[in-house]
């Protein structure tokens, strides 16, 4: 994946945004998901603009996120699926459901909701890796982070 500084920082963040940062990529990874693997249907779920759509598909593959799978030679005729890469922006994606419902949305609480195996709906939850307990924003501190060179 490309690694891009935003600013005089440098940031993971900003690497991650240069990836799936544009509008709709995340929606595309969230078909993809959700097992629509085809242009087709992650247009029409979507509602992206066709080429907007390409490009991002096209963007999305080469940053390693998806994988482009031919399944026609006639027409050439290809499906997305996710790499590891794509597998690990669940929790991004769960965590942007849950804010998205809570905050903007008026969609049903049970739309667009990630199952665990067990057949219950997920909930992300954010916790310190060292004591165990549940974090909050207040609770947060970003200590000073490395900047540029120069």
């Amino acid at each position: 994946m490309p690694k891009k500084e935003a600013g005089p920082r440098v940031c993971s963040m900003a690497d991650a945004l240069e990836v799936v940062g544009e509008k709709w990529s995340l929606l595309v990874v969230r078909e993809v998901f959700y097992g629509v693997r085809r242009f087709e249907g992650i247009a029409q779920n979507t509602g992206a603009p066709r080429d907007v759509l390409t490009a991002r598909l096209r963007k999305l593959s080469e940053a390693g996120v998806l994988r482009r799978v031919q399944y026609s030679e006639r027409p050439v005729r290809s499906e997305y699926h996710l790499t590891e890469a794509g597998l690990d922006l669940a929790p991004t994606l769960l965590c942007l459901l849950q804010w998205g419902r809570r905050w903007t949305s008026e969609a049903p609480a049970t739309q667009g909701t990630f199952v665990h195996d067990c057949g219950e709906p997920l909930h992300a939850v954010l916790t310190c890796r060292a004591c165990g307990r549940r974090v909050t924003g207040t609770d947060l501190r970003f200590p000073q982070t490395p900047s540029k060179p120069g």
